[in-house]
């Protein structure tokens, strides 16, 4: 069956797909299933992969049309790339080939720190990957030319949070050594450019300073994708839908199921039962 034949009928009714390179786009999935709690959603985690920042572009186009095919197959309605990694290097051609609505979480992020910024120095933290790509500094001068935008490679940030270091000293003094170098340059605003940040926030937050408003592109991404499936007609009417939590919401890994369920039972308000491990390159 070709791709283009999966999205057809009643797609209202189907999930949406969400994916990253690991656990990060948990965030995200949280985000969608406060802000839509009527939908389905099939979210996949590339575990065996992770991470994605410090790999050539090419991989990364490459993981994510193996993941976008899997999804497919799930028949899924929209898929948002929960991975600003794999935003930043795939998203544009996964765009032109991928036959459902699909988003990542950059532009939403960046649209935020735009408007909201006061003095137009904007801080972006992200994998070394997300930063050298340089895009958030393309969109939000798009949108706001007189911006100055300073980015900063966090990649000790993702390993604390895996640990679940999320309220610990060493996070305090890595978020010090890594974000006292923006706020030294008077940024205002700091883009959480990496799906894990959002849970280190606090630390981040502590930081930064009350002077400088965070942006959670977990959050803008759902606020965007709501509005993407009203203006596609895709949102779900059945709301609430019935039945389990089982039944709305699919996990599904590349390898180490039981550990990445056990961290997503950290993360999602309800118990996740099961992630089951599948093998891309079969798809």
């Amino acid at each position: 069956m070709g791709l283009e034949q999966i999205y057809d009928r009643e797609a209202a009714h189907r999930p949406i797909g969400v994916f990253d390179s690991g656990v990060g786009g948990l965030t995200v999935f949280r985000e969608i299933m406060r802000q839509m709690p009527g939908e389905r959603i099939v979210y996949f985690g590339d575990t065996a992969r992770v991470p994605y920042g410090s790999k050539s572009r090419d991989t990364i186009l490459r993981f994510s049309r193996q993941i976008v095919r899997f999804l497919l197959g799930q028949g899924v309605k929209a898929i948002v790339v929960a991975c600003n990694t794999a935003s930043a290097n795939a998203l544009p051609v996964l765009e032109e080939e991928c036959p459902v609505p699909i988003i990542g979480v950059i532009v939403p992020g960046a649209k935020t720190a735009a408007e909201v910024s006061r003095n137009g120095r904007i801080g972006v933290i992200g994998t070394t990957a997300t930063i050298t790509s340089g895009v958030y500094s393309e969109v939000i001068r798009q949108l706001r030319p007189d911006a100055q935008v300073l980015g900063r490679a966090c990649p000790l940030f993702c390993p604390l949070v895996e640990e679940g270091l999320w309220e610990d000293p060493v996070t305090d003094e890595i978020a010090r050594r890594y974000i006292s170098e923006l706020t030294g340059r008077g940024i205002d605003t700091l883009i959480l450019g990496c799906t894990h940040y959002p849970l280190i926030s606090k630390a981040i937050g502590r930081i930064a300073g009350e002077g400088v408003t965070l942006v959670n592109p977990a959050y803008e991404t759902a606020r965007e994708l709501h509005i993407l499936l009203r203006e596609k007609k895709l949102e779900n009417p059945d709301i609430p839908v019935l039945g389990s939590t089982e039944e709305r919401y699919s996990f599904y890994v590349s390898d180490m199921a039981d550990k990445f369920r056990g961290f997503a039972n950290s993360i999602i308000p309800y118990g996740v039962l099961s992630a089951k491990a599948v093998t891309l390159e079969d798809q």
